[in-house]
């Protein structure tokens, strides 16, 4: 299961899974969008489970789960990758709605999702949650106040359900990831592509697959072996907020 499928890191991943053979749960807010992305995998082979979701919305969270099909149930993978950063502003003049988007999406989205999906894994007693966090959750960077504290939220939430799950033998693995050119900087600046594309200039960035490819590396690992932190950054990035330009 792959949440915020439809773009970036969600469909990249989706894509690596598919070669390795996994059929595929996906949902996102866009459903077109959705749709066409699920006929593409289904054209690979495997099988699909497409649902338009809105993570942030419990009811939402809730009636996805108890309306999956019987089939679908045995979730072997949840990738909790659904998340934005909106706004790049200072405390003083940050936008409330801003705040209230990435607290709703990055933390209490992943939260709901886990939170039903968890079960499911500990009933099978197997399974591997890989969370999708970002170097925002390991350090901060100027206006990044609000974004960074619901990645460092991230982190922590991955470290608990580690170690609460590491008897019931489901495997948790944070993935922590750097300047990666995807649809996250055009999301952070309200569609403003221009500013987006300026943050990506003068230096080689990650992209959606170099994650996508960390991730199945993780969850192929042999069964004694967990992957607890992944921190991947481009070479030109030795910290959150710094760049090296050409």
């Amino acid at each position: 299961m792959v949440t915020g499928a439809t773009a970036g890191i969600g469909e990249a991943t989706s894509l690596a899974l598919a070669h390795l053979g996994y059929d595929l749960i996906i949902c996102g807010r866009r459903t077109e969008r959705l749709n066409s992305f699920a006929e593409t995998l289904r054209n690979k082979g495997v099988e699909v489970y497409a649902q338009t979701l809105d993570v942030r919305n419990r009811e939402d969270v809730t009636a996805f789960f108890a309306n999956l099909p019987e089939r679908w149930k045995a979730i072997d993978v949840l990738v909790n990758n659904a998340g934005l950063a909106a706004g790049l502003n200072s405390f003083a003049d940050g936008n409330l709605d801003d705040w209230d988007a990435m607290i709703d999406t990055n933390v209490k989205g992943l939260l709901y999702v886990s939170r039903f999906a968890i079960p499911i894994m500990i009933e099978r007693k197997k399974g591997h949650i890989i969370n999708i966090g970002s170097i925002a959750g390991k350090e901060i960077y100027p206006n990044g106040n609000v974004y960074c504290g619901t990645k460092h939220a991230v982190d922590a939430l991955s470290k608990a359900m580690r170690r609460e799950l590491a008897g019931q033998k489901v495997k948790v693995t944070a993935i922590h990831p750097g300047a990666v050119e995807t649809e996250f900087s055009l999301v952070r600046f309200n569609g403003d592509a221009e500013k987006a594309a300026a943050v990506y200039e003068g230096f080689d960035n990650l992209i959606a697959e170099d994650i996508a490819e960390a991730i199945t590396w993780c969850i192929t690992r042999p069964l004694h072996v967990n992957i607890n932190d992944l921190v991947i950054m481009p070479v030109a990035q030795p910290a959150a907020g710094v760049l090296i330009k050409d």
